[in-house]
């Protein structure tokens, strides 16, 4: 079958997310056909490193055989059935490792991102309901947060690309001064700028508590938002000022949880628990879609009652997969055995050394945090993002810049000879797209 023709078809039959399909009239689609490691093959035998993982979720390379033969055994005896009333082995194992690694128990599974995001906000919602402040309905997050792009989700995201179409579908949220270091004044510190921002949350959490439900937050870095990293400190004083005031703290760690910013979660670089933690992208290792929330003993044990409409009734027809679980407990094995953290460490500062490279580039706030390298191109080009994109894909790389910042999320197995690649790759590309 020739490259034109499948490509003809899929343009023709799929409907591809976060596109403009018109635009692929210009930019062509890439047809993939295989994956190995931090590569990815098109079926003309071409070949890309995989530089944001695709989409973030890829933590240990293509073609894995840990997480494939893991599935594979699964599949040999139990390939699905409803959690509802029946349980399963896989599901058990993942929710009892779950809470032994984050502090939090009673895990409620879904397949995405945004329903994680969906299932926290109506499960704190439905707590003060429960347990009758019924008038605490409302939610805050950050400014430029990103949460997903479901209707709830997308009440709590304030990216205005997706959300200002949809706006009068949407609950009200109000949004939180951010503490992302590049938005603080010159000479003032991250720490600094952190703690003004965390006394502005405060201020207007003081002025509203009694309304509000919960504050929910992307622990250390605003992914969609440019990669906006920002000093631990304010998230341990949101966890101080939600405590405070009786709000709950959900922390969505769906793009920076299972070892991104180098730690296995973000709230542990602040010894911070949150009363809800959504996960995604990585829980599988980028082998099959699962999402989950995990909360307090106290938060379960306000719906625990002989009233049926007290129970959480959220249900997805997929939730809690046998194949998704036992993935995601093959991912879970391999951080366990394989010394992935300090290996990435090494990496990580590979990485940074590296990047010196970059530095004569027209570029501002070079920044890292764990497994992410990010850098803002000052270019007055309206179309950088797309025709660095384009120049990266010639020079054998994928990566999806952000408006103008370029970042990098690869897979944690990639090598120091690939990590030279990427970035030669990527400085070509940048240079070709300013």
């Amino acid at each position: 079958m020739s490259n034109q023709n499948l490509l003809n078809r899929s343009l023709q039959s799929v409907w591809h997310p976060c596109t403009q399909m018109k635009q692929h009239e210009a930019y062509p689609l890439i047809p993939i056909q295989r994956g190995e490691g931090v590569w990815l093959y098109d079926v003309a035998g071409n070949q890309y490193l995989d530089a944001v993982s695709s989409w973030w979720v890829n933590l240990f390379g293509h073609n894995n055989p840990r997480i494939k033969d893991a599935i594979k055994q699964q599949l040999d005896t139990l390939e699905h059935v409803m959690l509802a009333g029946f349980t399963h082995e896989p599901v058990v194992a993942l929710s009892e490792k779950l809470a032994q690694l984050t502090g939090l128990g009673h895990a409620f599974y879904a397949s995405d991102g945004a329903s994680a995001t969906e299932i926290a906000l109506k499960m704190s919602f439905h707590y003060w309901r429960n347990s009758g402040k019924s008038n605490k309905t409302k939610f805050i997050s950050l400014q430029n947060s990103y949460h997903g792009e479901t209707l709830g989700a997308l009440g709590v995201t304030d990216v205005a690309i997706f959300k200002d179409t949809y706006a009068p579908l949407l609950m009200q949220s109000a949004q939180m001064p951010s503490p992302d270091f590049r938005l603080a004044e010159a000479g003032e510190s991250a720490e600094s700028f952190a703690l003004r921002c965390a006394e502005q949350l405060e201020h207007y959490v003081s002025q509203h508590h009694h309304e509000l439900a919960a504050f929910i937050i992307e622990p250390l870095v605003q992914c969609a938002a440019g990669m906006g990293m920002y000093h631990p400190v304010y998230l341990r004083r949101a966890r101080e000022i939600c405590q405070q005031y009786q709000v709950h703290l959900i922390a969505d760690e769906i793009a920076v949880g299972f070892g991104r910013t180098g730690t296995l979660f973000a709230c542990e670089q602040t010894n911070v628990r949150p009363d809800f933690i959504c996960l995604s992208k990585g829980i599988t290792g980028g082998y099959l879609p699962l999402s989950v929330v995990l909360t307090t003993d106290e938060v379960y044990a306000a719906f625990y009652d002989d009233s049926v409409a007290k129970g959480f009734l959220h249900s997805h027809s997929y939730t809690g997969n046998p194949l998704a679980c036992s993935a995601a407990l093959a991912t879970l094995a391999i951080f366990e055995t394989e010394n992935v953290l300090e290996k990435n460490r090494a990496k990580a500062a590979y990485l940074t050394t590296k990047m010196q490279a970059f530095t004569h580039l027209p570029i501002e706030h070079l920044r890292y945090q764990g497994m992410i390298t990010a850098f803002d191109v000052k270019s007055e080009s309206v179309h950088f993002s797309r025709d660095c994109y384009a120049a990266a894909l010639k020079n054998g790389l994928l990566i999806r810049p952000i408006g103008n910042t370029v970042y990098f999320m690869p897979p944690y197995t990639i090598s120091e000879s690939e990590i030279d690649f990427m970035l030669d790759a990527a400085l070509k590309s940048v240079q070709l797209a300013i």
